[in-house]
């Protein structure tokens, strides 16, 4: 495997990532709700729980010489830690990513950075063959491209008469 390449796990469904995420955004919710933190009801508590949770990268999703290709933006994620799940139907991008502070001398007066979760689900428009799948990470960027499957539906041009 070349450097800045990324295993793309085939799988037949991302139901049970997805709910273990809507889980744990359920459980920081209710943690919200119970302690009064924010104003607005469930639904703020829910999106206040969202946004602290998971972070929701730009995509670019194209459609060229039969193949699809997913751009991915996840600057500062070490490619050890991107994890890319692909069924005939979407891909599922997750990622990780913490800050240490390194060295001992000098005091840390401001930090911003922390431990941060990327997760994005992506629908293709026509279904794709999960065998032809790659995954490359370079300069922040996940670039992910799949061949339409054969056989996939294909729009007819509609001509008036």
């Amino acid at each position: 495997m070349a450097r800045g390449d990324i295993v793309v796990k085939k799988t037949d469904t991302i139901v049970d990532e997805l709910d273990r995420l809507h889980q744990a955004i359920s459980r920081r919710a209710h943690e919200l709700f119970r302690s009064g933190e924010t104003r607005g009801g469930e639904l703020a508590d829910w999106l206040t729980a969202e946004r602290e949770l998971i972070s929701r990268p730009a995509v670019e999703l194209r459609q060229a010489d039969g193949r699809f290709e997913l751009l991915v933006a996840l600057p500062g994620i070490d490619a050890k830690d991107i994890d890319v799940r692909i069924t005939p139907d979407e891909v599922l991008i997750k990622g990780e990513s913490s800050h240490e502070h390194k060295g001992k001398s000098g005091t840390v007066r401001l930090s911003e950075f922390g431990h941060a979760l990327v997760f994005r689900s992506v629908r293709f428009p026509g279904k794709i063959d999960p065998g032809t799948a790659k995954a490359e990470y370079t300069n922040g960027m996940l670039r992910v491209t799949a061949a339409i499957a054969e056989g996939a539906a294909k729009r007819a041009a509609v001509k008036a008469a």
